[in-house]
């Protein structure tokens, strides 16, 4: 026969379950609750400043190079073959040190032509000027004639006319005497006005014929100075900057063929980033570091547009350069852009910006920790920051660069 057997309770398991699972919530919100433990940085990785209120320079600091002031380019007057070169870069120069001797045979046969051009207008000048000569004594003297002439007519009219007061002179002799008188007298009137066009004529045709001989004498003289040009002298003292000519090489009119600068006296070319030459003007500061030394000058000139991000700003350096100092030389610019009086200011931070605000670790004096608190910086400089708002003078702060942990609000120093 068959037992009937009770199933057993499972209350008490369900009872079990739910325990476990009020446990685990429990445990869960517990270490939620927990704060987490701070990651730890070591304190030699970290460049730590402290908060100072008093006198801020702000700065713009720059990269450039050394030029020299006086720079004189030297080119080619004409087109031309390079024969000669003995003049080496860095080598000191005078006014009349020759650089480079050129050649061009057709310049020379150029002044040649023009020369014979010119002897040929001085022949031409000379038989003008005879024959015009020869003209006015011939004219002068075929003046000189029919005066006499007239002279002679004027005597023979007088003494017919005395003849014919007594009665002894016919009729037709006085009226041929007077007759001839008034033909030499209007021959006269005509040599005398011939002979005065003609001195005229003469004072111009040579003031012509001269005004063409300077006219050559120009052209001339301009063809030797391209002949004398192909002797390249330096023009100016100092020392040979470059000079890259080669033997045989062709050059053409206007091409660059040396630079002489004078030596000790450079100025430095500073290139600016765009957006911090807004501060900058003229007539400041500036200390130019040439790595043996540092010179102070001042900011003369600032170009008025921006090339490749950065604008070009030239400082006089007045000063006695170090040893070493020359022309192309890295050099490194702060310029002192202003004075800020009784500010908060820190080091400046690798991740602050004018007027904006961040987030900074500031060290708690009484544990080994630093929190993220919010600071809203100013105006800033190369190696400071002004603080408007979030610190307070005395403060220590991490400024070193810690992006690393920025996802989370505090670190332990080690």
């Amino acid at each position: 026969m068959d037992i009937v057997r009770t199933p057993p309770k499972r209350r008490r398991r369900y009872l079990i379950i739910a325990l476990a699972v009020v446990a685990v919530i429990s445990v869960t919100v517990s270490v939620s609750r927990l704060e987490s433990r701070a990651p730890s940085v070591e304190r030699g990785t970290l460049w730590i400043d402290t908060v100072r209120r008093g006198t801020m320079l702000r700065q713009v600091r720059a990269p450039g190079k050394l030029e020299p002031e006086h720079v004189r380019f030297v080119s080619a007057v004409t087109a031309g073959r390079v024969e000669r070169r003995d003049v080496l870069p860095g080598a000191h120069v005078s006014p009349t040190t020759v650089l480079v001797e050129l050649s061009n045979p057709d310049v020379q046969y150029q002044a040649l032509t023009a020369q014979q051009q010119l002897a040929e207008a001085k022949a031409a000048l000379v038989t003008t000027q005879t024959a015009l000569e020869t003209q006015r004594l011939t004219e002068s003297s075929q003046l000189a004639t029919v005066l006499s002439d007239s002279a002679e007519a004027a005597r023979n009219a007088a003494m017919m006319d005395a003849l014919d007061k007594k009665g002894f002179a016919g009729g037709m002799e006085l009226a041929k005497a007077h007759d001839r008188l008034r033909e030499l007298d209007s021959r006269l009137s005509t040599e005398r006005d011939h002979l005065h066009l003609l001195t005229e004529s003469v004072s111009r045709q040579l003031v012509l014929q001269q005004q063409q001989i300077q006219r050559l004498q120009a052209i001339a003289q301009f063809q030797e100075d391209r002949v004398a040009s192909m002797r390249v002298v330096a023009g100016d003292s100092g020392v040979l900057q470059e000079s890259s000519l080669d033997l045989g090489q062709w050059v053409v009119p206007g091409q660059i063929l040396a630079k002489v600068a004078q030596p000790g006296k450079l100025k430095a070319l500073l290139n600016v980033p765009e957006t911090q030459v807004v501060d900058v003007t003229v007539g400041e500061v500036v200390s130019v570091d040439t790595r043996n030394g540092v010179v102070p000058g001042r900011v003369v000139r600032i170009a008025p547009a921006a090339q490749n991000g950065t604008v070009e700003v030239e400082v006089s350096l007045p000063g006695t350069l170090p040893a070493g100092a020359r022309a192309d030389l890295s050099v490194d610019g702060t310029i002192e852009v202003e004075r800020l009086e009784n500010v908060l200011y820190v080091g400046r931070p690798a991740f602050a910006q004018n007027n904006l605000t961040v987030g900074v670790f500031k060290l708690d004096p009484k544990s080994n920790t630093a929190s993220r608190v919010p600071v809203t910086f100013g105006r800033a400089s190369v190696t400071t920051i002004e603080i408007r708002q979030g610190l307070s003078a005395g403060d220590h702060v991490i400024i070193s660069d810690m992006s690393a942990w920025d996802n989370v609000n505090k670190v332990r120093i080690e």
